[in-house]
Protein backbone atom coordinates (compact mmCIF):
# COMPACT_ATOMS: atom_id res chain seq x y z
CA UNK A 1 0.00 0.00 0.00
CA UNK A 2 1.45 3.25 -1.30
CA UNK A 3 2.45 5.68 2.04
CA UNK A 4 -0.14 9.23 2.50
CA UNK A 5 2.91 10.87 3.89
CA UNK A 6 3.54 14.08 2.35
CA UNK A 7 7.33 14.01 0.58
CA UNK A 8 10.09 16.11 2.60
CA UNK A 9 12.51 17.65 0.35
CA UNK A 10 15.04 14.78 0.64
CA UNK A 11 12.38 12.17 -0.22
CA UNK A 12 11.43 14.36 -3.49
CA UNK A 13 15.07 14.81 -4.44
CA UNK A 14 15.82 11.15 -4.08
CA UNK A 15 12.29 11.04 -6.86
CA UNK A 16 13.63 13.38 -9.04
CA UNK A 17 15.15 12.15 -12.46
CA UNK A 18 18.51 13.57 -13.03
CA UNK A 19 17.45 13.42 -16.99
CA UNK A 20 14.34 16.06 -15.85
CA UNK A 21 14.74 19.53 -15.04
CA UNK A 22 11.08 21.46 -14.15
CA UNK A 23 10.55 25.10 -14.10
CA UNK A 24 7.65 26.69 -12.88
CA UNK A 25 6.52 30.01 -13.87
CA UNK A 26 4.28 32.18 -11.73
CA UNK A 27 3.13 35.76 -11.63
CA UNK A 28 0.17 37.31 -10.93
CA UNK A 29 -2.57 36.76 -14.18
CA UNK A 30 -1.65 39.55 -16.59
CA UNK A 31 1.89 39.74 -15.23
CA UNK A 32 3.26 38.32 -19.14
CA UNK A 33 3.98 34.52 -18.25
CA UNK A 34 2.19 33.72 -21.72
CA UNK A 35 4.17 36.28 -23.51
CA UNK A 36 7.18 35.14 -22.62
CA UNK A 37 6.89 31.40 -22.40
CA UNK A 38 6.95 31.18 -26.02
CA UNK A 39 10.30 32.48 -26.30
CA UNK A 40 11.77 30.59 -23.61
CA UNK A 41 10.70 27.58 -25.63
CA UNK A 42 12.46 29.03 -28.50
CA UNK A 43 15.78 30.48 -27.39
CA UNK A 44 16.05 27.09 -24.96
CA UNK A 45 14.14 24.21 -25.83
CA UNK A 46 12.09 23.63 -23.22
CA UNK A 47 8.20 21.97 -23.22
CA UNK A 48 6.07 24.65 -22.50
CA UNK A 49 3.11 23.14 -20.19
CA UNK A 50 0.18 26.43 -19.59
CA UNK A 51 -2.10 24.49 -16.73
CA UNK A 52 -4.33 27.10 -17.39
CA UNK A 53 -4.43 26.10 -21.46
CA UNK A 54 -4.26 22.13 -20.06
CA UNK A 55 -7.58 23.38 -18.02
CA UNK A 56 -9.31 25.24 -20.47
CA UNK A 57 -9.05 22.26 -23.01
CA UNK A 58 -10.74 19.96 -20.43
CA UNK A 59 -13.30 22.20 -20.40
CA UNK A 60 -13.58 22.17 -24.27
CA UNK A 61 -13.63 18.63 -23.93
CA UNK A 62 -16.83 18.53 -22.49
CA UNK A 63 -16.62 16.29 -19.93
CA UNK A 64 -17.53 16.08 -16.21
CA UNK A 65 -14.51 17.65 -14.95
CA UNK A 66 -14.47 20.39 -18.05
CA UNK A 67 -18.06 21.62 -16.49
CA UNK A 68 -16.97 21.38 -13.00
CA UNK A 69 -13.12 23.43 -13.94
CA UNK A 70 -15.79 26.25 -15.62
CA UNK A 71 -17.62 26.35 -12.55
CA UNK A 72 -14.48 27.29 -10.71
CA UNK A 73 -13.46 29.93 -13.22
CA UNK A 74 -16.18 31.66 -12.93
CA UNK A 75 -16.40 32.16 -9.59
CA UNK A 76 -11.97 32.67 -9.76
CA UNK A 77 -11.49 29.85 -7.88
CA UNK A 78 -8.70 27.65 -8.22
CA UNK A 79 -9.19 24.24 -9.49
CA UNK A 80 -8.98 21.30 -6.77
CA UNK A 81 -5.21 20.33 -7.32
CA UNK A 82 -5.45 16.73 -8.09
CA UNK A 83 -7.55 17.53 -11.14
CA UNK A 84 -4.89 20.03 -12.38
CA UNK A 85 -1.63 18.05 -11.43
CA UNK A 86 -2.67 15.03 -13.36
CA UNK A 87 -3.52 16.44 -16.64
CA UNK A 88 0.13 18.00 -15.90
CA UNK A 89 1.46 14.36 -15.27
CA UNK A 90 -0.54 13.26 -18.54
CA UNK A 91 0.96 15.90 -20.45
CA UNK A 92 4.19 15.76 -19.35
CA UNK A 93 3.98 11.63 -19.81
CA UNK A 94 2.65 12.53 -23.61
CA UNK A 95 5.44 14.88 -24.80
CA UNK A 96 8.27 11.96 -24.47
CA UNK A 97 10.66 14.86 -22.82
CA UNK A 98 12.05 15.98 -19.93
CA UNK A 99 12.77 19.64 -19.81
CA UNK A 100 9.49 21.37 -18.92
CA UNK A 101 8.30 25.02 -18.41
CA UNK A 102 5.57 24.77 -16.36
CA UNK A 103 3.09 27.96 -16.49
CA UNK A 104 0.84 29.51 -13.92
CA UNK A 105 1.43 26.59 -11.29
CA UNK A 106 1.85 25.91 -8.41
CA UNK A 107 -0.79 28.48 -7.30
CA UNK A 108 -1.55 28.13 -3.86
CA UNK A 109 0.57 25.57 -1.29
CA UNK A 110 -2.08 22.59 -2.35
CA UNK A 111 -0.85 22.45 -5.85
CA UNK A 112 2.21 22.51 -4.77
CA UNK A 113 2.63 19.72 -2.21
CA UNK A 114 -0.27 17.33 -4.73
CA UNK A 115 2.91 18.29 -7.04
CA UNK A 116 5.59 16.46 -5.17
CA UNK A 117 3.20 13.85 -4.01
CA UNK A 118 1.69 12.30 -7.40
CA UNK A 119 4.59 13.81 -9.50
CA UNK A 120 7.64 13.42 -7.07
CA UNK A 121 9.38 16.20 -8.42
CA UNK A 122 10.76 19.58 -7.06
CA UNK A 123 11.37 22.36 -9.61
CA UNK A 124 14.77 23.28 -10.38
CA UNK A 125 13.77 27.34 -11.02
CA UNK A 126 10.97 29.76 -9.94
CA UNK A 127 10.44 31.98 -12.34
CA UNK A 128 8.81 35.02 -10.93
CA UNK A 129 7.07 37.63 -13.20
CA UNK A 130 6.69 40.37 -10.12
CA UNK A 131 4.09 43.23 -11.19
CA UNK A 132 1.82 45.86 -8.85
CA UNK A 133 -1.34 44.99 -8.56
CA UNK A 134 -2.83 48.07 -10.30
CA UNK A 135 -1.18 47.44 -13.42
CA UNK A 136 -2.45 44.00 -13.70
CA UNK A 137 -5.70 45.36 -13.78
CA UNK A 138 -5.26 47.79 -15.85
CA UNK A 139 -3.65 44.62 -18.64
CA UNK A 140 -6.90 42.50 -17.74
CA UNK A 141 -9.30 44.86 -18.28
CA UNK A 142 -7.92 45.80 -21.75
CA UNK A 143 -7.62 42.20 -22.88
CA UNK A 144 -11.15 42.23 -24.26
CA UNK A 145 -10.53 38.88 -25.85
CA UNK A 146 -14.48 37.58 -24.15
CA UNK A 147 -12.90 35.37 -21.54
CA UNK A 148 -15.68 34.87 -19.07
CA UNK A 149 -13.31 35.84 -16.77
CA UNK A 150 -12.03 39.15 -17.96
CA UNK A 151 -14.72 41.33 -16.00
CA UNK A 152 -13.48 43.74 -13.09
CA UNK A 153 -15.77 41.87 -10.69
CA UNK A 154 -13.83 38.29 -11.37
CA UNK A 155 -10.43 40.30 -12.09
CA UNK A 156 -10.80 41.48 -8.35
CA UNK A 157 -11.46 37.99 -7.07
CA UNK A 158 -8.36 36.47 -9.47
CA UNK A 159 -6.26 39.08 -8.11
CA UNK A 160 -7.61 38.36 -4.80
CA UNK A 161 -6.99 34.61 -4.94
CA UNK A 162 -3.42 35.22 -6.20
CA UNK A 163 -2.36 37.35 -3.35
CA UNK A 164 -3.17 35.25 -0.52
CA UNK A 165 -2.64 31.65 -2.03
CA UNK A 166 0.09 32.09 -4.61
CA UNK A 167 2.77 34.52 -3.00
CA UNK A 168 3.04 31.84 -0.11
CA UNK A 169 4.13 29.63 -2.92
CA UNK A 170 6.85 32.07 -3.97
CA UNK A 171 7.74 32.78 -0.45
CA UNK A 172 8.06 28.96 0.04
CA UNK A 173 10.52 28.34 -2.72
CA UNK A 174 12.16 31.80 -2.24
CA UNK A 175 13.23 30.28 1.09
CA UNK A 176 14.97 27.58 -0.92
CA UNK A 177 16.47 29.68 -2.90
CA UNK A 178 15.01 29.09 -6.33
CA UNK A 179 13.36 31.80 -7.17
CA UNK A 180 14.50 34.00 -9.67
CA UNK A 181 12.09 37.35 -9.60
CA UNK A 182 11.46 39.33 -13.10
CA UNK A 183 10.63 43.03 -12.90
CA UNK A 184 7.38 42.48 -15.42
CA UNK A 185 6.54 46.50 -15.52
CA UNK A 186 9.31 46.66 -18.30
CA UNK A 187 8.34 46.01 -21.71
CA UNK A 188 8.39 42.71 -23.41
CA UNK A 189 11.66 42.48 -24.87
CA UNK A 190 13.23 44.26 -21.71
CA UNK A 191 11.71 40.94 -19.86
CA UNK A 192 12.81 38.72 -22.09
CA UNK A 193 16.28 39.78 -21.95
CA UNK A 194 16.22 39.59 -17.65
CA UNK A 195 14.90 36.16 -18.94
CA UNK A 196 17.70 35.19 -20.93
CA UNK A 197 19.66 36.39 -18.32
CA UNK A 198 18.47 34.09 -15.82
CA UNK A 199 18.67 30.67 -18.09
CA UNK A 200 22.21 31.73 -18.67
CA UNK A 201 22.97 30.31 -15.35
CA UNK A 202 21.11 27.47 -14.86
CA UNK A 203 23.48 24.14 -14.85
CA UNK A 204 25.29 24.06 -18.46
CA UNK A 205 23.94 20.31 -19.13
CA UNK A 206 19.95 22.18 -18.59
CA UNK A 207 20.95 24.74 -21.13
CA UNK A 208 22.88 23.16 -23.60
CA UNK A 209 20.88 19.87 -23.83
CA UNK A 210 17.56 21.53 -24.10
CA UNK A 211 18.80 23.29 -27.69
CA UNK A 212 19.84 19.82 -28.88
CA UNK A 213 16.00 18.57 -28.05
Amino acid sequence: MASTEPVTQKDAKENTSHEETVIFVLGGPGSGKGTQCPKIVEHFGFTHLCAGELLQAEVESGSENGEMIQNFKKEGKIVPSEVTVKLLQQAMQQSGKKKFLIDGFPRNEENRTAFENIIKIEPDLVLFFDCPEEVLTKRLLSRNQGRVDDNIDTIQKRLKVYFQSTLPVINYYSSKGKVQKIDAQKCIDEVFEDVKSVFSKLKPESAADSLKE
